[in-house]
């Protein structure tokens, strides 16, 4: 069946449910210091699960996901997705007791599973081969994008019309999409039972395969980083927290859809992610250098640019290294599993370097996973060559 509509409109709505599903994390992290004060008997670890429990679930299910929605089809799967998390989004609305909240937010982890599997497969299936570079790395920014978009709109949201107002905003955005791509994506074939021994089995042949585990692997060493930096960067620079907050962010998503495009019409995708994790030490050394210095603030820049460039190509990597849809689907399930084991890990890490370590422990974050992720990637491409 022909898609009812134009391909580079299709892509553009998938990345739509993107920002939908990064806002399941960020309408509580804009709201956390309001969230507080509903609870107040709540401990610093029952609202710190608020937030994180969604991407718990992408933690222990990942790879699993990936094996599911392969079976389940992709745009099924998809509009499900959408529309529950339309649903629990709305249920959240009027903040139920604690225990209440999180069963909704741990269902809706499942949402946010599903979307993050489907839609870059769905992308790469519909982007014509010119432009596949481009609309992976558009996808790669939704995170980035979603947070920067809920806060700026959220906010005056809640100010205006109350805690709520975000809840029901989320969930009518949520139930808008799963229309629109209801009726943009062609429909899938049957589903196809998978049985538990399938599942187990295919389970081990992701990681043991150089093909379909490369983009989660190299995928990991910059979820730890990010996202650590994007919360504790900030406040090491003082009066100028605000500004690196902002632009750090922005810079990578900038230079991802500009160089990092232009770099993969004429470069194989995990060559770049080498390269930007090469470029990220190197803005790391130069970071050390002046740090204290005002021109330290363009070091950083340097490193939110490189990891804007990881960040596209990894994404990229999953169709350049697999062609099957099946194959897709599971690499990106396994992205999920390892990017959020990622950002789990890196927040605390990195904190706890900075307290044992000051600025050296903050270099040292950065620079060594960036080194032990060229270096992965090169066995795993000489792995490739081998089984070639």
């Amino acid at each position: 069946m022909s898609r009812p509509i134009s391909p580079f409109l299709t892509i553009f709505l998938l990345w739509g449910s993107g920002l939908g599903a990064a806002a399941q994390f960020g309408k509580i992290a804009i709201l956390f210091d309001h969230i507080a004060t509903h609870y107040p008997d709540a401990s610093k670890v029952q609202l710190g699960l608020v937030v994180s429990i969604v991407g718990l679930v992408g933690l222990v299910l990942g790879t699993t996901a990936g094996l599911f929605v392969q079976r389940l089809g992709y745009r099924r799967v998809l509009v499900v997705a959408l529309a529950a998390a339309a649903l629990l989004s709305a249920a959240q609305t009027f903040l139920p007791p604690l225990p209440v909240l999180l069963m909704l937010r741990g269902v809706e982890g499942f949402s946010h599973l599903a979307i993050v599997v489907a839609a870059p497969v769905l992308i790469a299936q519909t982007a014509p081969i010119k432009y596949q570079g481009f609309a992976m790395t558009l996808w790669s920014t939704f995170f980035a994008v979603s947070f920067t978009l809920t806060a700026a709109l959220g906010l005056p949201l809640v100010q205006t019309f109350g805690d709520g107002a975000l809840f029901w905003a989320h969930s009518a955005y949520m139930a808008v999409f799963a229309l629109l791509l209801a009726y943009a994506l062609p429909k899938d074939a049957a589903a196809e039972p998978a049985g538990l021994r399938s599942l187990t089995r295919q389970h081990i042949e992701i990681y043991a395969s150089p093909f379909v585990s490369a983009p989660a692997l190299g995928f990991f060493f910059y979820a730890l980083i990010y996202l650590a930096l994007m919360t504790l960067l900030p406040p090491l620079f003082g009066d100028n927290q605000v500004m690196i907050a902002t632009t750090f962010p922005l810079v990578g998503i900038t230079v991802s859809l500009t160089v990092g495009v232009w770099l993969m019409r004429h470069f194989a995708a995990i060559r770049i992610v080498q390269a930007g994790f090469a470029l990220a030490v190197m803005a790391t050394f130069a970071l050390w250098l002046l740090w204290g210095h005002p021109s330290a603030i363009l070091a950083t820049w340097g490193v939110g640019a490189a990891l804007g460039l990881v960040q596209g190509a990894s994404f990229a990597a999953i169709p350049q290294l697999n062609a099957q849809p099946g194959a897709r689907a599971r690499a990106s399930g396994a992205v999920a599993q390892l990017g959020n084991l990622g950002t789990t890990a890196g927040t605390p890490l990195l904190a706890w370097l900075i307290l044992g370590q000051g600025v050296e422990g903050l270099m040292i974050f950065i620079a060594l996973p960036c080194l032990l992720g060229i270096v992965l990637h090169q066995w795993l491409a000489h792995r490739r060559v081998l089984a070639a």
